[in-house]
């Protein structure tokens, strides 16, 4: 039986958890249906959960179909607990997005909307709670398009004509087999929906059973069971603990199968490898679980017997999953009873921390003091309670101190030299400043001549491997690029701990010289008031410091949306209580970082001085007459054995003058440099790993400098379809958006000499053998039956690249990781436009300057 795993996602309160009950009652898997307010809900199973009636780990449940058997997984809904949630993401091959028909789109809704878009999940969407008062169908249904997608589409009558138009529209090969046809067949629209090109909407009442039905037969239509690969590959999305206290390992098989006694291997999340065996294979439904021998492709389940697994972790052809987008903006300190051992205690916390790796426990010597990160003050409550009958302690939490974050503002080149006897190691890096949200990203620009290749991974290896904290503060630093432009080593002398002192030096002593700026966090706030309290709530947010859009009412209720700090708002959930007697809500989602709005109070509070901080030292260590010194910071550069060399800026020939075109060429560049880095330390080399898995080295360089004759590969659909004026073209005639296209390219080949090869899709087209055609100055391909634009491109740029400047145009963003692997260059479709452009323009100009030259000459 073929295997499906959903994930049951919304804002809390939506009825999550009720339509996840009234799914399985409806599909037969339940008896009876439980509530929510009735502590009896199936998936509900811990107390805390039935207590608080909020869903606070994820659980799942089995749903056996005709067609398939579907794995449901109930996820929070409460912001506190959305870390739990996205990590849930990572497994999902559909999500179920809940709206409630009352409360319509919350902010914490759009945060879970980009998170299923960052993660690339199929989503269906069912609004709840059309049976109360104010649930309007066409309001909420524009509502969707408007702030989730315009791809939102209304599934409540999909056997109309009507449905089967508004459907061609959204793709135009459907709309091409559609016009031909005169109808749309359900594989066509469940491709659609597993590649996020439509988004069902259902619209019923959980509680009344209201339209469930129909949604379960939505599901077992559109519905498709992913793809998988024959050798073992598993991603692990949770660690939990059983009643007994045995150690849970929740993963999905994503290819091959699982076997009680098999051995795994992976890296622990300290870097260190493991290799353990698989005691015991749990499928679990609710609160019950059965123990099987084997667990095939597709499968969610618990294993035992492994320690040292983290959540997000790879195991043998699976990688390793993103860094989590929502982080805590808070942390407190933990304070024990009188008489705890902290050893004991911290020791014991450790678990916590491997449940929701977000906490970040840890001892903080300075202070004296555990520390923990949070999301808010209701997982403080929970925390308590779990810490209280897990471990018998009764702890509690200090006042919250918010989580800030820093930067720099322009680029500077820091230097570390560590040379005390008998070691040698220096170090030139060059810090530049990134965009809000990029975090922290390494290269190299060093030549090989100056430094071998092994000491250039070395260092990168130490740049990645450790927290920096900035000088303001001590607070880690984000939205830097750090690249290695030189550096020496010694032939007898240098070892590989000297490259770690020097790496870290030289951030500091670059962080000593630069324009540091302090970052303070953000919330997206929601705010319902009365509207005759709008007034207040608008002063306030003022007074915080925030910003806001104007008011809209809703009934005798006013809404209020807009930006505001972390540290304004703190407390402030009891103070609109309070003004509005209990008829204000207030929901934030965290919305970045931004520039402090009072850095120098924040400095004077923490009270940090960068020059004191021992273990993170910007002066250098060198040598002399046999006895090594300390040179501080600010005279490093004066002392240093290698002269600092920025990267080689790309710079467009003086034949092409448009500076416009030189920074968009350059930003291309740029950009593909940093996601080659991106690509190689996320996904490794190309190479796959086998069951048995071992650490994968990093390049030595995250860097490459494209060479020799240009070719330019262009995703012909792709581009149709996002450039407008073609777009609008081909909604009537796809053939002349064809064309139209060609000879733009024609054109473009004329003035920048470059060999242009178009691809467009012709595989679904039977017993054919691909086309290729020359066009004017450009060749055309129409690909052969079976094989996409993407497969063709793939297989051109991994030939080409090898010897050739390759370039891409294209948006597909699975197409842009798979060019970046083989060595190409890739361009979006908006910034190819924009090429294009420029070099409309400077033909333009051209033909305007040799027009005027020749009415000079006429004239004379």
């Amino acid at each position: 039986m073929k295997k499906i795993v959903t994930g049951i996602l919304a804002h809390v309160d939506a009825g999550k958890t009720t339509l996840s009950e009234a799914l399985l009652y409806c599909g037969g898997s339940l008896r009876k249906l439980g509530r929510v307010d009735h502590q009896d809900a199936f998936l509900d199973t811990d107390h805390l959960e039935r207590e608080r009636g909020i869903t606070i780990f994820s659980k799942q449940a089995i749903l056996p179909l005709p067609a398939f058997t579907l794995t449901l997984l109930d996820t929070p809904g409460h912001v506190d607990f959305s870390g739990e949630m996205e990590r849930t993401l990572q497994v999902l091959d559909y999500a179920v997005l809940v709206i409630s028909g009352t409360d319509g789109i919350q902010s914490h809704t759009q945060t879970v909307w980009k998170l299923l878009e960052r993660y690339r999940v199929p989503t269906f969407l069912f609004v709840n709670k059309m049976d109360l008062a104010g649930a309007e169908k066409e309001n909420i249904l524009q509502a969707l398009q408007t702030h989730l997608s315009p791809a939102c589409t209304d599934f409540s009558n999909p056997d109309t004509v009507k449905f089967e138009e508004e459907i061609s529209l959204l793709d135009e090969t459907l709309m091409n087999s559609y016009l031909e046809t005169g109808s749309i067949s359900n594989v066509d629209i469940a491709s659609l929906i597993q590649q996020r090109k439509i988004f069902p909407c259902f619209f019923g009442s959980a509680l009344r059973l209201e339209g469930v039905s129909a949604f379960l037969d939505g599901v077992q239509k559109y519905m498709m069971p992913p793809q998988s690969f024959d050798a073992f590959g598993a991603k692990i999305y949770k660690i939990a603990r059983d009643s007994q206290g045995a150690r849970l390992t929740y993963l999905k098989v994503t290819g091959g199968t699982l076997r009680v006694k098999d051995v795994l291997c992976g890296k622990a999340s300290d870097g260190s490898t493991w290799q353990e065996k698989v005691d015991q294979i749990r499928i679990y439904s609710g609160a019950r679980f059965q123990t099987v021998e084997q667990a095939q492709a597709g499968t969610v389940c618990a294993v035992t017997g492994l320690s040292r697994t983290w959540a997000g972790e790879g195991i043998g052809e699976e990688e390793d999953s993103l860094k989590p987008l929502l982080q805590p903006v808070t942390s407190c300190e933990i304070r024990l009873p009188d008489g705890c051992d902290v050893h004991n205690a911290l020791a014991k916390l450790s678990q916590l921390e491997e449940e929701d790796p977000q906490l970040h426990i840890a001892w903080n010597e300075p202070l004296q003091e555990i520390q923990l990160q949070m999301m808010g003050e209701v997982q403080l409550d929970i925390l308590k309670r779990l810490i209280l009958e897990r471990f018998g302690l009764s702890v509690g939490f200090g006042p919250g101190k918010i989580l800030y974050k820093e930067t720099i503002s322009s680029p500077v080149i820091g230097i570390g030299h560590f040379e005390p006897l008998r070691h040698y190691a220096e170090v030139h890096l060059l810090l530049e400043p990134l965009a809000r949200g990029s975090g922290l990203q390494f290269a190299s620009s060093c030549s090989e001549d100056l430094l071998d290749r092994n000491w250039q991974r070395l260092i990168l290896t130490h740049l990645a491997e450790k927290e920096h904290l900035g000088v303001l503060t001590a607070s880690p630093l984000t939205d830097i690029k750090i690249t290695l432009v030189a550096g020496r080593a010694h032939l007898k002398h240098t070892e590989g701990g000297d490259f770690r002192q020097a790496t870290y030096r030289a951030v500091r002593q670059g962080l000593m010289q630069a324009d540091n700026l302090l970052l303070e966090p953000w919330y997206s706030f929601r705010l319902d008031v009365p509207s005759g309290q709008i007034g207040r709530a608008m002063a306030d947010i003022q007074r915080m410091g925030g910003t806001f859009e104007p008011p809209q009412n809703e009934g005798m209720q006013a809404v209020l949306c807009g930006r505001v700090p972390v540290a304004t708002m703190r407390g402030y959930a009891l103070e609109l209580a309070g003004y509005t007697k209990g008829q204000g809500h207030l929901t934030c989602t965290l919305d970045g970082y931004e520039i402090c709005h009072n850095t120098e109070q924040v400095q004077q509070e923490i009270g940090y001085i960068a020059e004191r901080d021992t273990e993170n030292p910007a002066d250098s260590v060198f040598c002399s007459h046999g006895a090594g010194y300390v040179v501080p910071w600010n005279e490093v550069p004066a002392h240093a054995h290698v002269e600092s060399r920025r990267p080689t800026e790309h710079v467009e020939p003086p034949s092409r003058p448009s500076a416009a075109y030189s920074h968009a060429a350059t930003t291309s560049l740029e950009e593909d440099r940093e996601l080659a880095s991106i690509f190689e330390r996320t996904y490794g080399p190309s190479k796959r790993r086998g069951l048995f898995r071992t650490p994968v080295e990093k390049p030595a360089e995250y860097h490459f400098e494209p060479s020799g004759p240009e070719y330019l590969l262009v995703d012909g659909y792709n581009i149709i379809f996002a450039w407008d004026e073609l777009k609008e073209l081909a909604r009537t005639n796809l053939d002349a958006a064809r064309q139209a296209l060609a000879d733009i390219l024609c054109n473009y080949q004329g003035f920048r000499k470059c060999s242009v090869i178009l691809v467009f899709d012709a595989y679904k087209v039977k017993r054919n053998a691909g086309e290729i055609v020359k066009y004017k100055n450009i060749h055309i391909v129409y690909t052969k039956e079976a094989e996409t634009a993407d497969m063709y491109i793939e297989k051109a740029t991994y030939q080409l690249a090898r010897h050739r400047r390759v370039r891409v145009a294209t948006s597909d963003g699975a197409e842009q990781l798979i060019i970046l692997g083989h060595g190409a260059l890739r361009i979006s479709a908006s910034i190819f436009h924009e090429e294009i452009e420029m070099a409309n323009m400077e033909i333009r100009q051209i033909i305007a300057e040799g027009n005027h030259q020749n009415e000079l000459k006429m004239r004379s």
